[in-house]
């Protein structure tokens, strides 16, 4: 019975439409918003983020043809990373600690947000549900299990939930231009790697929405336009590589394959335009509602949301940096390949999203060259770390799919390493790691900020 409250707590919390709207409901209750403007307030920032979710589905459905028609071009088997992949295989026997970890984790972030300098309510709730499987398998492969497996799981669970937010917030600063909005997508490994790039690289660099066409290009200035007509060149590539009759069987689709091509190519650009209403439709209800959380419940803190919310600020970068990943992706390949050793393949849906959001965290330090080569070697890392992952994933290490963000492979990487000198020793570090920023708040002095 208790098992399966906590499983439809969890279900309702992963839903990510769901958990939004929840938050803006508390937000503008505890600021004593009139009933209509809370019941508006409500119903936007859910059909912002529905918009956004089906537009991302949208996404999604394209990018996986892509993918089938790229592994068939190039006659290229491997690991697949990709993370509903993984998530759903690791459910069939972690479901219930999965569950647990989630709930207890979402509570685990509200005391660290309180407790503590890290101030960030994460709200990305697919991606809390993956990281919760993710330590529920590496912690069950460490030995624990039981109530101890749910408690250190969602301790390590929520700080998570705020310490990848901080380390991408500097950036997110930059890019979004205040202070109001946190980053909660767990690949901020990478993210923060791509800004670093972008200051290494990008002195006097222009920003990448200062790109100039020629009058006659003009039109590329649209963003839509020009992600639609760089897809449809890259749609017609392996769809012509991959010849009719594979389009016709294996994907089973009725167009002819030329006609195919162009539609998905543009029903991405579709979808790309999609996501984009809804991250602006969700911003305007989620920042102001989140005043009352700040005020009532966790003082200054600030929403961490999904890796779209930055599209806006600089859509050429995020072509530029799913086209440059996925190159890097392929170079990754081609190196393991000469080297023999497992051949990670360039997972389309990770490289848009992953790869798109660090080239916007490298264009915000480093302009063009920051979004490029950061993006770059997004792609490059994205491909080795899974490597590193594997053996501690137990049975699922040997599964044709992985996790493919860079923070899953970091925490697992942590956890299953430490836990290779006891169980003991795993839940020791966990209890010492989630204490330390809840004390270092107490103990140390916060330094007042210079003044500007």
């Amino acid at each position: 019975m208790i098992s399966s409250i906590i499983k439809f707590i969890a279900d309702l919390l992963s839903a990510p439409q769901i958990l939004i709207g929840i938050i803006v409901l508390i937000g503008l209750i505890a600021q004593r918003k009139a009933a209509h403007e809370v019941i508006r307030g409500t119903l936007k920032a859910v059909l912002g983020f529905i918009i956004l979710q089906q537009g991302a589905g949208i996404l999604v459905g394209s990018l996986d043809y892509f993918g089938a028609l790229f592994q068939e071009a190039f006659g290229v088997q491997g690991v697949v990373p990709n993370n509903e992949a993984i998530v759903s295989l690791a459910l069939n026997d972690y479901a219930t600690a999965t569950a647990a970890i989630m709930v207890i984790g979402m509570i685990a972030n509200i005391v660290i947000a309180r407790f503590s300098r890290l101030k960030y309510i994460f709200l990305t709730g697919h991606h809390t549900l993956y990281m919760a499987a993710l330590i529920g398998v590496v912690l069950t492969v460490a030995g624990l299990d039981g109530f101890v497996l749910y408690l250190l799981g969602g301790l390590a669970l929520g700080l998570t939930m705020v310490i990848f937010p901080a380390i991408a917030d500097p950036t997110m600063k930059k890019i979004v231009g205040n202070d109001e909005i946190g980053f909660g997508h767990f690949s901020s490994i990478t993210y923060w790697l791509s800004g670093e790039v972008g200051k290494l690289v990008g002195k006097d660099s222009k920003s990448t929405e200062e790109m100039k066409f020629p009058k006659w290009l003009g039109f590329l200035r649209d963003s839509s336009v020009a992600i639609g007509l760089t897809m449809l060149v890259m749609f017609l590539i392996v769809t012509l590589m991959s010849g009719p009759d594979f389009v016709a069987d294996e994907l089973g689709v009725g167009d002819n394959y030329l006609v195919f091509a162009f539609v998905q190519a543009l029903i991405f650009a579709a979808g790309v335009y999609i996501v984009l209403a809804g991250v602006r439709m969700v911003i305007a209800e989620i920042v102001p509602a989140f005043k009352g959380w700040a005020d009532k419940i966790v003082p200054d803190s600030k929403p961490a949301l999904d890796c779209p919310i930055v599209f806006p600020y600089a859509p050429n970068a995020v072509l530029i940096g799913f086209l440059v990943s996925f190159i890097g992706g392929i170079v990754g390949m081609l190196i393991l390949i000469a080297f023999n050793g497992t051949v990670i393949l360039p997972g389309v849906i990770p490289h848009f999203f992953v790869g798109a959001t660090a080239g916007v965290f490298g264009n915000a330090t480093g302009g063009r060259r920051g979004a490029v080569i950061g993006s770059f070697v997004n792609g490059v890392v994205i491909t080795f770390l899974p490597l590193l992952l594997m053996p501690v994933l137990g049975d699922l290490g040997f599964a044709n799919t992985t996790f493919s963000d860079a923070d899953f492979i970091g925490t697992g990487i942590i956890l299953g390493n430490v836990a290779l000198w006891g169980k003991w020793a795993v839940s020791i570090f966990i209890v010492l790691a989630f204490a330390a920023p809840i004390v270092y708040h107490y103990v140390v002095p916060e330094k007042a900020e210079a003044p500007e």
